[in-house]
């Protein structure tokens, strides 16, 4: 991995070290630059937790992930800095109050002078900045407010509060696991016809002021607040693909 072309693919021009503020602008950046995306699954390219594959993806051919992917190659980022970081499983929540499987989501906890914090860059639309990891503290994001509460006794799990409710986004245990413990479900989530990566196309990418967010026959653009939703023919996607995202897919 070359840091200073990573740092170029994300826009990033701070001096690099290892501080809270440069963590968090880190993530800022990694989030206004690079789009959440599920397009290889539908075009029939296989998903490979090798990481040369993912920095060529992500970095050279400047495209987008999923938690796998981007979060993977994220915390290689904030390791190669000088970060103690550490990849950890988090189970995702369903409409149904239940939890996804170990390993259906991945995600970090970076640790800047005593202090842990989830980073994540992989779960489409979450927090702008890296979420201290404090019980029953709210915290005030560009995104939205977020909270940690136990869940079970044996889970943190953190939550996005809206009017005073408590909106369950994943649960998840600290302890640190291998990059190629993620291989099994990642392969699943590409294959099975159950898989919801499988449903539907889309890529989505947050911006300054709001976010865009384009699936197979839609265009969601939300700005200030307004949201322009605009429907087009499937065999239109590749043209929006380009015009909005600057991605072609051989």
């Amino acid at each position: 991995m070359d840091i200073d072309s990573y740092l170029k693919r994300i826009n990033f021009q701070q001096e690099i070290a290892v501080t809270k503020e440069v963590l968090f602008n880190l993530q800022r950046a990694h989030l206004l630059a690079v789009p959440f995306e599920n397009l290889d699954i539908h075009y029939g390219t296989k998903i490979k937790l090798d990481l040369d594959a993912i920095y060529t993806k992500i970095v050279i051919k400047r495209r987008g992930g999923f938690c796998y992917e981007l979060n993977g190659l994220f915390f290689q980022l904030l390791k190669k800095i000088g970060f103690d970081v550490k990849i950890i499983s988090a189970r995702v929540a369903a409409k149904d109050g239940k939890y996804g499987p170990e390993y259906d989501h991945l995600t970090i906890i970076a640790c800047v002078n005593n202090t842990n914090y989830l980073v994540d860059v992989g779960f489409g639309r979450f927090s702008y900045s890296p979420l201290e990891i404090s019980l029953g503290v709210e915290i005030e994001d560009k995104f939205g407010t977020f909270n940690f509460d136990e869940y079970e006794g044996e889970y943190m799990r953190v939550n996005q509060v809206e009017k005073e409710e408590l909106i369950p986004q994943y649960i998840f245990k600290s302890h640190s696991i291998d990059f190629a413990a993620f291989e099994e479900i990642c392969t699943y989530y590409q294959t099975s016809p159950d898989s919801h990566f499988k449903q539907n196309k889309v890529i989505s990418i947050s911006t300054i002021n709001g976010r865009i967010t384009l699936s197979a026959n839609q265009l969601k653009i939300t700005k200030d607040g307004k949201e322009e939703l605009i429907v087009f023919k499937e065999e239109e996607f590749e043209q929006k693909l380009m015009a909005y995202f600057d991605i072609r897919i051989n």
